[in-house]
């Protein structure tokens, strides 16, 4: 059997743009993809947690330690700069590595940057 497992999460990050016109997807800080090990292209689901919607979308890669979290095309409709938002990406285990597989949690201050827990 295969499993649907969280591998890492981007915690309480802060929208800081939404951008309507373009085609969709939400734009991530590289920084924070490479420690989440989030790859651009990656599905991705995006909890709001100001307003409670839950969207899947694509990561789009920004630019390094900008700190930019942008909600895009159709999403934007969904967030406002200053939201709270968690950033969910997912794998597909089979039971035997789901059972000891190590998910990896970024967790990040009002400007989008990891912070040890």
């Amino acid at each position: 059997m295969l499993r649907i497992v969280m591998k890492s999460k981007i915690h309480n990050a802060t929208i800081t743009e939404t951008n309507l016109n373009y085609q969709g997807s939400i734009t991530i800080d590289s920084a924070l993809l490479k420690e989440a090990d989030i790859f651009p292209g990656e599905r991705a689901q995006v909890v709001n947690l100001n307003n409670g919607t839950r969207l899947e979308t694509y990561v789009i890669e920004g630019e390094v330690n900008s700190g930019i979290i942008c909600m895009n095309g159709a999403m934007a409709r969904y967030a406002q700069v200053g939201d709270k938002v968690i950033i969910i990406s997912y794998g597909l285990m089979d039971s035997k590595e789901a059972a000891i597989f190590r998910k990896k949690i970024v967790n990040v201050n009002e400007k989008n940057k990891s912070v040890k827990k």
